[in-house]
């Protein structure tokens, strides 16, 4: 029986770069064979949005700290629920970034 939380091997799922005319989005998302401590999932991502070579929106997850963002410099925790959340939640940010009157 495989414990819960453990995936069998560790597969790139998502790499992506676009370029927009303001900046740029550079998604990377990985299945781990384990969870990355403190994180009860499986999966290791890195979603970003940069502007002038500066990070303005950020989701990831590193040992140590577990799942959070990045907005304008701020740190926050972030609850993971399911990948395609986390996508949209992504998403969503950028769009709310791009669309304000900066």
């Amino acid at each position: 029986m495989i414990p819960h939380g453990y995936c069998m091997t560790a597969k790139q799922l998502l790499r992506d770069r676009k370029e927009f005319a303001r900046g740029t989005v550079e998604r990377v998302v990985w299945r781990l064979p384990q969870p990355v401590p403190p994180c009860t999932h499986c999966f290791k991502y890195r979603l970003v949005y940069v502007e002038d070579g500066r990070r303005v929106i950020g989701f990831d997850n590193e040992r140590g700290k577990g799942d959070h963002y990045h907005r304008e410099g701020r740190e926050a925790p972030y609850r993971f629920t399911t990948l395609e959340r986390l996508l949209n939640d992504f998403s969503s940010a950028v769009a709310q970034w791009v669309e304000a009157d900066r």
